[in-house]
């Protein structure tokens, strides 16, 4: 079972936008040491928007053969098309990857039918796990409860990452679907709450800035030590804002930079975080303990 801190890494560029390997090098094996429990390659903070289909996969591969099996690794291979989802998940099967993460489709706003068709569809095409990926708020389209719940009786599907931060919604989740259906948190300031509630981890922006924390917090949430798990999550309650200063993942590119783990690059149409969220994010990653 894939559970506790998920970390959303992102892709290391140089300047001028192209990709950073040993960056990406350092910070893969900056995750195994400070007890990082999966990563997720290319995902919403990977930047697979602007990755062309050979450098996602490229990347995929990159991270499974470093890794080597010591923990799991997740691809981000959703997409607006039922096709290219489809390609991009088998592409990422053929490079290793032990489960695939797929956003709803945005942009073309279907219905919950289509939805449903979209996720099934991919799930006969390809026998990898596959976790789903709800986050409206980016999507422009909203996977309801109950077909979260029809498609956790799919085989091949084997969870969901609801990045709502709504924990009523979560609720409502976890009530409609079997105890072995993985509910991921997507949303890091509530992600206590929805473990503690029988969320099994959190795939996290903020676990690219304060990797050993967000493991510890999750360890503890999943352990109903509620108490130890909600005092870290409120000193790290300042990162997982301001890491949302701007559209993610330019602060947290801005933070890892600062810690001198990658280069400042990053591709158009995103900018390098503005001098007005600069000051705020480093005052928040001191009091989390990640910057002097």
């Amino acid at each position: 079972m894939i559970s506790g801190s998920i970390v959303a890494l992102v892709t290391p560029m140089d300047a001028q936008g192209n990709l950073d390997w040993d960056s990406l090098t350092r910070l893969v094996d900056f995750h195994l040491q400070e007890g990082t429990n999966a990563i997720v390659a290319v995902g919403t903070t990977g930047e697979s928007a602007t990755l062309d289909v050979s450098e996602h996969v490229a990347v995929i591969r990159h991270m499974v053969k470093q890794v080597a099996g010591r923990i799991p690794v997740i691809a981000g291979t959703g997409a607006n098309s039922t096709r290219e989802a489809i390609e991009l998940t088998a592409s990422a099967k053929a490079a290793g990857a032990d489960a695939c993460l797929l956003v709803t489709p945005y942009y073309n706003k279907p219905t919950q039918e289509g939805l449903y068709l979209h996720h099934k569809a991919i799930a006969e095409a390809v026998a990898i796990p596959q976790i789903l990926y709800n986050v409206p708020g980016r999507t422009a389209c909203d996977m309801l409860p109950d077909t979260i719940a029809r498609l956790s009786t799919v085989a091949n599907i084997i969870g969901v990452k609801e990045a709502t931060g709504d924990l009523a919604r979560g609720r409502e989740v976890l009530d409609k679907v079997s105890g072995d259906f993985l509910v991921y948190s997507g949303d890091d300031a509530t992600a206590v709450e929805l473990i503690l509630m029988g969320g099994k981890g959190n795939i996290s922006v903020t676990a690219n800035v304060a990797p050993r924390a967000m493991s510890e917090m999750c360890a503890a949430a999943m352990r109903g030590e509620a108490e130890a798990a909600r005092a870290i999550n409120q000193r790290l309650m300042p990162l997982h804002q301001k890491l949302f200063c701007e559209a993610n993942p330019i602060p947290v590119k801005f933070a890892l930079h600062e810690m001198g783990l990658i280069p400042e690059g990053i591709r158009l149409p995103l900018t390098w975080l503005s001098q007005d969220c600069q000051e705020p994010l480093r005052q928040a990653m001191r009091q989390a303990g990640v910057l002097a």
